[in-house]
């Protein structure tokens, strides 16, 4: 599938840590937020686990990823961000989490869920991390039924949250891509930029050859799909209903 896609309104990006979204799918924001699109981030977790520094506390760490997370996003000109301060490294795709993303689903209201795929489990040298496909199982049981069903989530009812209708879902870094989006040579340069805001990941690593590397990757494998391009992210793209004017 090409990239003649319809343009979202509104777009809710979840992930499970601060860098996610910009690691999985920043060429992606990148050209949403090009377009004058409306972002939302809502990070489960505030990936305090992620050091190796000895000196280094769960707090100190949260409260730098947090402001990592918002350098990274002012280049998209991100809207609003959630954190919902879960575990790191512990997240469960349970009913108070996926009640959790619900309520953001029916407050920011989207037309377009942006998350990762929970079937990719392990690929030939890296085995995803478990978060990430907490967040992805979770989301999707959000999306549907939680967020769009009256009765399922009676205690959003009680919130004043009506229920809502998602559209499109993409699952970045998929198990088996279904959609391919070309990017630009600035679209990737914005996702570098992105990642590298991330400094406490990223330190003095470059990560600009992995990411353009990844990029070339999927472009390859686009161009077996029919699709001409250089550069590209891999996707599977759900279409829930057609975008409402909302």
């Amino acid at each position: 599938m090409t990239t003649s896609l319809p343009a979202p309104r509104c777009v809710l990006a979840v992930m499970a840590h601060p860098d996610d979204i910009e690691f999985m799918a920043g060429g992606l924001v990148a050209q949403w937020a090009a377009a004058g699109i409306e972002l939302h981030y809502c990070l489960l977790t505030d990936g305090n686990s992620g050091s190796r520094d000895p000196l280094l506390t769960p707090q100190a760490l949260a409260t730098i990823r947090r402001a990592e997370q918002q350098a990274a996003g002012a280049l998209f000109n991100v809207a609003s961000y959630t954190f919902l301060g879960r575990l790191d490294g512990r997240l469960v795709a349970n009913i108070d989490l996926r009640l959790a993303i619900a309520r953001e689903i029916r407050r920011i209201r989207p037309d377009t869920i942006l998350t990762c795929d929970p079937r990719f489990m392990y690929s030939a040298t890296y085995i995803n991390h478990p978060d990430h496909r907490a967040a992805a199982e979770a989301t999707l049981a959000a999306t549907m039924p939680l967020a769009n069903t009256r009765l399922a989530a009676i205690e959003l009812l009680d919130e004043g949250l009506e229920p809502h209708d998602v559209s499109t879902v993409y699952l970045a870094i998929p198990d088996r891509a279904t959609t391919w989006i070309p990017l630009t040579p600035h679209d990737l340069e914005l996702k570098i930029a992105a990642m590298q805001a991330h400094k406490s990941q990223v330190g003095d690593w470059d990560a600009s050859a992995m990411i353009k590397g990844f990029a070339m990757a999927s472009a390859e494998e686009a161009r077996r799909q029919g699709i001409d391009c250089q550069l590209a992210e891999a996707y599977v793209r759900i279409v829930l209903r057609q975008h409402s004017a909302e």
